[in-house]
Formats: C-alpha cells, structure tokens, sequence
C-alpha cells in the first residue's frame, strides 16, 4: 500500500495565524527539509488532524461525514493529501527521496553554507557589517567596541539566536564583552538543536559559511573532544544543516574580528534538557551528557588554546502560538520578566543544577528554548561568576519570545565595565504577524 493511503503527517511545528479576519493554523518544517509554511482553515485543519498513519483516506471520509453531516470527495481529499506531499510535510516516499537528496547534498559540501543569510540577516558582506554595527549604535546597544582592554576576564557568554532584526542590541551587549574583554583564539559554540534530535551533543567539521568568510572548525581540537568522549559526536552532525542557532553566534563573530583577529570554533549542538524536564529525569541521567561535559573540560585543559565558551540561547517562548490558550499582555509580559529575572539568577551564579530545578519546577511553562546550551556552558565554565547585561522581550500579543546577554568572568579577573541597567526599553513589537525564528 502507498502510505499516503494512510497519510501520516511529519513532526513539523504548527502555530495559529490570521489574515483578513480568518483564522487558521500555520505549518512549518524546523528540519528545513522544505521552506513552505502552509496555512489550514479550521475545516481542513479537522481533515489533517487525522493524518496520522492509522487512518485510512475512507476512515477519514467516514469521520468527516459524522463530524460534519457533509461528504467529502475523493477527489478533494486526495489533492489536499497531494498537497502536503508535495510540499514535504507528509511521511512518504516523496519526503524519502527529498530528505536523501538534501542530506547527500549536505555531506557532500565541504562547509556549511550561510543557510539564512538574506532572511535572517544581510547576505552582502558591506550590508552585513552595517547591519552588526547598528545593533552597537542602537539607542538600546551598548555602544561602539573598543578595542580589546588589557582585561582578558570574560570566560564566556550567553547571546540570543533570535533573528537579528527582533533582537540584534541584545545580541551587540554580549559580543561587545568578547570583543573588549576576552583574548580568545577558540570559540566552543554550543546552539539549541530545534528539531531534535537522537544524540544528546552533535559536533560538524565543516567550517561555517558567513557573508564575512568562513568561521574555521579547529579540527585538531574536536577530534582530542571525540577520542576523550568516546562516542560518535558525527552521529547527528546532520542537524547542523538548517540549523541557525550556530550559525548566528558565528556571523557576529566574523564581523567583530575580520580583518583584526585569528579564531577557530567547536560547533555544538545540544538537545537533552527539554527530555529531562519532560520525563522528570535527572539532567545528566542519560551517562553521555556528564561523559561530554568532562570531555570537554580535559579537552581545554590540555589546549594551549585561549577558550571562550558561546550558548546561543533564548528565553521563554509564550502565547497562542506556542500553545497558550491567552493572548500575551501586560500583565503576562511583567509575570515572564519575573520569573525569567529569576531564572537568571541561578544562571549568573554559575549554578546548573539551580537553574534546571527552576526550570522543571513548573515543567518548564515557559517553553525556554535554551536550555541545553545554557546548561551545557555552565557546567563547562571555569570557576567565576556572571552578570547579566541586558534583557529584552519580543512582545507580540500572539507568541512572545524573551531573550538575553550574559558575560561570565574567571575568578580574580578584572571587574565587568559599568554598563547601563539592564532594564532598558524593550523591542518593539514586529508589524507583520510571522512567526519568528526560535
């Protein structure tokens, strides 16, 4: 049997739009095996529901009929199935044949290509600088770099990957810390894996593409990590594909030491946390996830590179499209500024265990999205202390997404610059109603 005779829908990420007045249900592939977004009505959102493999297209017309006293047409059911084939948003084997290709291709690449230049971010190299360099001027950015100060404390940092534009003066305040305050010649990059998947750590040895050139993979370094880890961290290397969490950290990278610096980067991409909440597990149960984390650790203790560690990371995730049944207002917007202040807290103090048991305490309510890069980064930090530089919400009524920067210092280093307070004027809210990139 075809099995879009029994059409099966693929894990894809759904969130509700209106247009006109109408409202419906968006689709959208984070795996970016397709770039489509599909917008259902609420009929035909009921037909696809039931795209679940178990279903045959004469069950479905069964249930419709008992549902809604109406018939649906053969003909009208096969091209709505047709459709989302098409479009790659059904397990079939045309999503076989599609998910080969893109794969092959990718592996066949000998970087990583700049997958979101020109939607996320500027895609000509003059454009791009401009872009990054606004986000210091910015009336909410810190300001202008500086040239690197003889402190060399900062340790590490925790910088949004939201899409530029929602979110680029956050992104300014943590690299104007590596930019002034770190001597690091190594970047270990760990990036929130969006779609998941089977391994708890993935690593890739293929450079980074930018607009600005390409961010280098220390391949020497990330086969000392494999051989301490000793498992296969190329297991899930092809989650790095679509994936923008990285790949934003290493675009302000490029753009901060072009031209001025020498860097290489450990790309790491992170999913374990969110099981852990989910199934009220232990964080580090899973016996690969503290393995890394001392593998990681000798690692850089046996480098005579300068490390500074990156989580690529945002915050709460909030309103109907994310599931909420309420839209996101004042109110809510003050209660998730709390309770994420709060959160961070235990991130600044350096303490992973504090800042998961916040999390899972209320199962994660808040859908943080970062949470095994934040993870990750502290249990991997040397001894010392973080502050947070500025917070900041994306306040749209239908699907806020808050984020922030922190800079982490060694112990005896030199005392952060003074900086404004981090309750600067939040960002203003999109004129479209797209969903944003998480």
């Amino acid at each position: 049997m075809n099995r879009t005779d029994r059409p099966t829908l693929r894990p894809v990420e759904a969130f509700p739009v209106e247009a006109n007045g109408q409202k419906g249900l968006a689709l959208r592939d984070p795996a970016g095996f397709t770039e489509s977004v599909l917008v259902l009505p609420p009929p035909l959102l009921d037909i696809v529901s039931l795209f679940d493999g178990e279903h045959t297209l004469l069950d479905i017309q069964e249930m419709f009929m008992r549902r809604h006293g109406e018939l649906l047409l053969t003909e009208r059911l096969e091209e709505i199935v047709a459709t989302l084939d098409e479009h790659g948003f059904l397990d079939s084997p045309n999503f076989a044949r599609r998910r080969a290709a893109v794969e092959t291709a990718f592996r066949a690449s000998p970087s990583r290509p700049a997958v979101h230049a020109g939607s996320a971010y500027a895609a000509e190299a003059d454009a791009l600088r401009a872009q990054i360099t606004g986000f210091f001027t910015h009336r909410e950015g810190p300001g202008a770099t500086a040239d690197a100060g003889p402190g060399t404390a900062v340790q590490g940092i925790i910088a949004p990957h939201i899409d530029f534009h929602r979110g680029g003066p956050t992104y300014a305040w943590a690299y104007r810390e590596v930019a002034e305050r770190s001597d690091a010649d190594l970047f270990v990059i760990f990036g929130t894996c969006h779609a998941g998947m089977p391994d708890p750590f993935a690593l890739t040895l293929k450079d980074y593409e930018t607009p600005l050139g390409a961010a280098r993979v220390e391949r020497e370094f990330c086969e000392a990590l494999a051989r301490r880890y000793g498992d296969d961290l190329l297991a899930s290397e092809l989650a790095h594909r679509a994936e923008h969490s990285i790949e934003f950290q290493t675009v302000f990278l490029r753009c901060l030491f072009a031209g001025r610096r020498e860097f290489e980067v450990v790309p790491v991409l992170a999913s374990f946390l969110h099981e852990s909440v989910a199934f009220g597990k232990d964080p580090e149960a899973d016996p690969r996830v503290p393995r890394f984390f001392d593998a990681l650790r000798d690692a850089i203790a046996a480098s005579n590179r300068r490390v500074c560690l990156i989580a690529g990371a945002d915050l709460a995730h909030v309103g109907p499209r994310f599931g909420d049944p309420e839209p996101v207002g004042p109110a809510a917007l003050a209660r998730i500024e709390r309770e994420d202040r709060a959160m961070l807290e235990a991130v600044a103090a350096v303490d992973a265990r504090a800042f998961y048991e916040s999390v899972a305490r209320d199962g994660d309510s808040r859908r943080i999205c970062g949470l095994s890069p934040i993870y990750a980064l502290l249990r991997c930090l040397p001894p010392g202390r973080g502050r947070l530089l500025r917070y900041a919400q994306w306040p749209d009524r239908q699907g806020t997404v808050s984020f922030a920067s922190l800079a982490f210092h060694s112990e005896g280093g030199s005392a952060p610059l003074p900086i404004p307070p981090p309750e600067l004027g939040r960002a203003k809210p999109a004129p479209e109603q797209g969903n944003e990139r998480q």
